[in-house]
């Protein structure tokens, strides 16, 4: 079976989507540790109440230097199961740019989803470079990361109306309830092995 890992660093709303679609047996995985880089991120405690083991990588200990710190995270991947031969890492708003030794070692095995419709609008605060760019439409995207940043083989992506009277934050609030079905859909299909990255190019099926 899948091992699965999730990465956060705060809340984890989406981390709680994939939890709980996978308690309910729609996703055939098994959710082997939440890690983050923050000690006080609210979505470890939400973890811990759905039985899923949590670890604590603190980014502050790093200084800034991404393979360093990533290789720690290798170690806690490996003494939970999630190799790059039977894991998956999630990416569920974490704060982190990954390096490129992390991003090959778990090639196609690093999911990260963004509140746009990439290629359009990477980096932060897409939802108000949406607003801010005049968009008629805007949306979500599961995606494999690649080396550069909200970048990589596209997996689903779900379209939002943007409305007239829209903000940043009426606007986030729509995509985040698109994330929480996109996301744990895209889990599923990589668990049952229905992804297939063929050039830049995720193929379903």
């Amino acid at each position: 079976m899948l091992n699965l890992a999730i990465l956060i660093s705060g809340r984890g709303s989406n981390m709680e989507a994939i939890l709980k679609t996978i308690r309910k047996k729609k996703i055939p995985a098994n959710p082997a540790v939440v890690i983050s880089n923050k000690p006080d991120a609210k979505g470890l405690r939400i973890a811990k109440k759905l039985g899923v083991k949590t670890e604590v990588v603190d980014s502050q200990d790093f200084k800034g230097d991404r393979a360093e710190y990533d290789k720690k995270i290798i170690k806690v991947l490996e003494k939970y199961g999630v190799t790059p031969e039977n894991g998956l890492v999630c990416l569920a708003g974490f704060m982190r740019i990954i390096s490129p030794e992390f991003i090959r070692k778990y090639k196609n095995r690093i999911m990260n989803i963004h509140p746009a419709l990439l290629p359009a609008y990477p980096g932060l605060h897409a939802q108000k470079q949406a607003l801010e760019g005049g968009a008629k439409y805007s949306g979500c995207t599961v995606h494999f990361a690649d080396e550069k940043v909200d970048h990589g083989p596209i997996i689903l992506q779900s379209i939002v109306n943007v409305k007239d009277d829209d903000t940043e934050q009426s606007l986030s609030k729509r995509i985040l309830a698109q994330e929480h079905k996109i996301y744990p859909e895209a889990v599923r299909l990589f668990a049952l092995g229905k992804l297939k990255v063929v050039g830049k190019r995720t193929k379903l099926g």
